[in-house]
């Protein structure tokens, strides 16, 4: 009697996903010209370099992201009416210290908050969140202090 085994083939992938290690990240400048841009689509276009996730290297877990200037961030525009009907809250922690301020208020008093609340918004609420937080620099007029990183432009 002959016995005929069947011989099974392993298929095997042709790639590994790869976790990159927070010391093999290289990270690279960006600079954001806000004139004229609409605040959420700039913020997810940020957030999304920040994150790290315009890279083939993106790991979840792993800072991956790059390093963005914004500047003229008091050439910003809502659309609609969210300039008198958007408003930010903050609460000293004090009974009766709840405080409003519209967009329009924002712009005049602290345009650079508009940009750094929408983009903190849109990225993970842990450590991790806050260390891709400190690579954003926002700027009010179209100067910055960081030539020295020779930094790229992007146009959305």
């Amino acid at each position: 009697m002959v016995i005929i085994t069947k011989q099974s083939t392993v298929k095997t992938r042709s790639y590994n996903t790869r976790s990159v290690k927070k010391e093999e990240v290289e990270r690279s400048w960006f600079v954001f010209d806000a004139e004229g841009e609409v605040v959420g689509r700039l913020a997810t276009q940020i957030a999304t370099i920040l994150r790290g996730k315009h890279k083939p290297t993106y790991t979840p877990h792993v800072d991956t992201g790059d390093n963005i200037i914004v500047v003229n961030a008091e050439k910003i525009r809502f659309t609609g009416q969210k300039w008198s009907q958007k408003e930010y809250q903050r609460y000293s922690g004090y009974p009766g210290g709840q405080k409003k301020r519209v967009a329009s208020e924002m712009l005049v008093k602290k345009p650079i908050e508009i940009i750094e609340h929408a983009v903190r918004g849109m990225l993970p609420k842990n450590k991790l969140g806050r260390q891709m937080f400190k690579k954003l620099y926002v700027y009010v007029g179209a100067e910055h202090p960081h030539a020295a990183q020779q930094p790229e432009t992007l146009n959305s």
